[in-house]
């Protein structure tokens, strides 16, 4: 699928960008070859291939079991704090 300049010049001012004329020409080549990839992308037969809850899930995953841990005291928390007071940060006030 190929875009048109005019097309490019929309999709530009959908996302507020000005571009030159060499820009336009340069990014009608690199959309229209992405979009020439995905059609290519949405002829396979994924029919017999199960859908996949999460990447990372099952026996196979990396990432580490969601468990709780004790947190750090509010003595410890306050102990960098610039300015604390009764127990919490004191910032500066945002409205006066």
């Amino acid at each position: 699928m190929s875009l048109t300049l005019q097309e490019v010049e929309h999709i530009a001012r959908l996302a507020r960008l000005e571009l030159s004329d060499e820009q336009k020409a340069r990014y009608r080549e690199q959309l229209s070859a992405i979009l020439e990839h995905v059609a290519q992308l949405q002829k396979l037969d994924t029919a017999s291939i199960p859908p996949m809850l999460t990447v990372f899930g099952g026996e196979d995953s990396h990432l580490r079991l969601d468990q709780a841990r004790p947190g750090l005291s509010a003595t410890d928390l306050l102990q960098n704090a610039p300015e604390q007071e009764k127990g919490q940060f004191k910032i500066p006030p945002v409205f006066e």
